[in-house]
């Protein structure tokens, strides 16, 4: 069952998929109506889920599921990967690669591998204040509050 995000409390569990580009105004209208036909119908074990989504950026597909109603299943995950999997092939970007880094360049949000980010950090061309996007966040409340911060406040921070 499809619901607003925003009315979505903040202990939903949340997945972050980070997109290797922004999408374009054309692909984020078709993006929306296959997000909205996918949540209107994911469920798990036949009972429906209560979930919503947002797009930020252009670039970042956050999924959000109430577990009040209904818990995640294994196969009702793999179903919301596969169809992430589905959105990559459709428009040829990576939306499932974990070793790369989101961070902000003033307004613009750029998209380095974990190696480059790693090389940016040392020669100092990325700080403990640049601000990163940290996707191990897990549920809304931490999205909220934690996913767009200070390389000094998230894992990042490690590389500095």
């Amino acid at each position: 069952m499809l619901v607003d995000f925003k009315e979505l409390p903040d202990t939903s569990r949340v997945w972050v998929y980070q997109c290797s580009r922004s999408f374009s105004e054309e692909e984020l209208e078709g993006i929306k109506k296959e997000l909205n036909a996918f949540v209107e119908d994911w469920t798990a074990h036949g009972s429906d889920l209560k979930a919503g989504y947002e797009i930020r950026y252009n670039r970042f597909i956050i999924l959000a599921l109430d577990q009040s109603l209904n818990a995640a299943s294994g196969c009702s995950i793999d179903a919301s990967v596969h169809f992430i999997m589905n959105l990559e092939k459709k428009h040829d970007v990576l939306l499932l690669d974990k070793m790369n880094v989101s961070y902000k360049q003033g307004e613009y949000v750029a998209y380095k591998t974990l190696t480059d980010f790693r090389k940016m950090a040392k020669d100092k061309a990325v700080s403990l204040n640049t601000i990163v996007f940290n996707n191990l966040v897990a549920n809304k409340g931490e999205y909220l509050e934690h996913w767009e911060v200070p390389a000094s406040e998230s894992w990042h921070n490690r590389f500095m």
